[in-house]
Formats: structure tokens, sequence, C-alpha cells
């Protein structure tokens, strides 16, 4: 039994007002030929380095149920090609759309360091919880936000997007496709400083992320971080109806009361609010303990069951290329000294 169909040919013409052949239905986007999968709907985005247009024939002839163009590749079946005047313009519409036929809890995520961990351990969180859509890898930018969007199922019950930006503006941007209802800003750390003058200015152009808030939306921000107050002052003057902070210190909202590092987990008993928790994170390092109390804080903003977020919590696995433990033995057996 197929599942239900990302999008209809019939709701891509209602999009793009555009004459489309409905006689397909869409089960996954994408933007790369080398992983299309069956009914995927293949979008030719041209680059700076390549052409899209190029790969239309292998994206179709690879089982893509269409492809977006912004003119007919030969060669390529053409029944399968629909022709807009704009392919990125295109892949933007599409997120908005996806955006809008949903009614359900969106937590965005932006910061210096720490964004896809977080983002990951929500969705592991909340997908204990209720089904869950999560931007995947590092799709944080112009192209990855619009296209995390356009996956995104009818039927999902919480969505998360990554956000990233390396100039003014661009978060300003994306946050009014996202339309969040709780965003996390990790840290503010000096990234991207060729873009800035100063740190301060990154602070400012992290709280971008806060401009366009659902109902007025919930920012969660790190207490720990100099930048806080800045943060916070933002927040307010963007019109955020509600501010959580988390950190280590007794004066956060969410805050660490006691924690243990092993070697292959840590424990913690944090205050959220009033309420005291136990659990574990399957991460090592005081950034995961720190990264751990956003995403309970977030969980907890959207309704979302604490006790189910604190199991997954536990099984969280170094992400491919990120925080894998390595242990070095010196040459005469023995173990290096403990940190």
């Amino acid at each position: 039994m197929m599942p239900e169909a990302l999008w209809t040919a019939r709701e891509l013409a209602d999009v793009w007002k555009v004459d489309v052949d409905d006689a397909f239905a869409c089960h996954g986007v994408s933007i790369d030929s080398r992983t299309i999968e069956e009914g995927d709907l293949f979008f030719a985005l041209i680059g700076p380095n390549s052409d899209g247009h190029d790969y239309v024939k292998m994206a179709l002839d690879k089982g893509a149920a269409a492809a977006v163009v912004s003119h007919y590749v030969d060669g390529a079946d053409r029944d399968r090609q629909i022709k807009v005047p704009d392919v990125f313009g295109a892949l933007v519409k599409l997120g908005r759309a996806a955006r809008a036929r949903v009614d359900i809890p969106i937590i965005a995520v932006t910061g210096s360091a720490g964004k896809t961990g977080t983002k990951e351990a929500l969705r592991l969180a909340l997908d204990r919880d209720k089904k869950t859509h999560a931007s995947v890898l590092s799709y944080n930018n112009e192209i990855g936000v619009p296209l995390s969007l356009a996956r995104m199922p009818r039927d999902a019950a919480y969505g998360i997007f990554e956000m990233g930006m390396n100039h003014k503006g661009e978060l300003r941007e994306l946050v009014k496709l996202v339309r969040p209802h709780v965003a996390i800003i990790t840290t503010v750390e000096l990234a991207h400083g060729e873009f800035f003058s100063s740190v301060e200015e990154i602070a400012d152009a992290k709280a971008e992320i806060l401009t366009c808030m659902e109902d007025g939306g919930v920012a969660i921000l790190n207490h720990d971080n100099p930048h806080f107050g800045r943060l916070k002052k933002r927040a307010r003057e963007a019109g955020v109806k509600r501010i959580i902070s988390f950190g280590t210190a007794p004066e956060a909202d969410v805050h660490v009361l006691r924690q243990v590092m092993h070697d292959t987990c840590s424990c913690v008993v944090a205050d959220l609010g009033g309420k005291v928790m136990v659990y574990k994170t399957g991460m090592l390092g005081q950034h995961w303990i720190m990264n751990s109390l956003a995403v309970l804080a977030a969980v907890d903003a959207v309704g979302g069951d604490l006790g189910l977020a604190g199991l997954a919590l536990a099984e969280m696995t170094p992400l491919k290329g990120r925080g894998k433990r390595h242990r070095i033995f010196f040459r005469d057996g023995s173990k290096p000294p403990s940190c």
C-alpha cells in the first residue's frame, strides 16, 4: 500500500498557477539527482557551478514522478516536466504552501554552535510522542529551509527546522517562511566573523529568528551566554510573548540542579520551571547538557511528553562526523590520564 501523497498534481498546479498533468502524485522532494527515489519531485535548480536541467532526464529515468524546470529538456519525458518561470522561486512557494497547510507546533533552531545536534535531539524527543518532521543534515540555508518545509508531511504533529546564517538579514527572510511558535538560540559566539564587525552584531543577526513568531511565540535563550541580556531585549522588541532561559545558574528558568558525567553518558537533575526532572543524555560534554536543557524547555513549551523526551535523550548517539569519542592508548598499553 502506497503512503499518502506528499503533493498531488492538482495541489502543485494550485501553488504555481500552471497547467500540470494530473496523472501523478509525489511522495518526496529532491534537488539532487544522485539520491532520487521513486516518486520524488525533482527541482532543477541552477547554481553557480551546475545546472539541474542537465540531470532532469537522469532523475526521471530513476523514477522521479516529475521535474520542475524553467525550460523543457530535450530527450526527457515532456509530460513529466513542470515548467515554471523560476525553479528556486517555485521551491520557496511550495515550502510556503507546506507551512500554510498544517496547524501544528513549529520549532526553529539557530545559534553559533549546536544547531544540528539540538535539532536532532528535539526530533528524537518529540517523535517518541507523535509524528515529527525535521530538517535533515544541516539543511539550514535559503535552499535547505524551503526544501525542508516542502518535505513536511500533511499529517505531521510537530515540525522542527534548523536555520543558519552568515550575513545580516538572512534569518529574517527564513523565519518568514517557517513562522515558528518556538525559537531556540543555542549560543552566540564569534562565528562568521569575517562578515560582522563584532560578536554583538552576530547576536543581533541571530535574534532575527524572533522577528516573525506565530502568536507572539516563545523564545528559548541561553542564560549562561554573555549576550543573553541583548537577546532578551531583542525578543521583547520583537513582541515575543514568553521568554524561557536555560543554563547552569539558578536564575535560569530551566537549570541544572546536579550533573554527573560518566564515560558513556551524563546524568542530570534539572529544574524545568519548577518541575524537577531526572534524565540521562547519551552524548557527552557540558555543551550537551546545555543542549538538553533547551530541548526539554522546547518540548514542555509545545506540550510534549517530557518523560518520553527524557528517554529519547538517553538514546542519543553521535551524528556522523560529530561528537564521536575515541580512546587512545600509549605504546606501553596504559591509558592517558583522565581530564
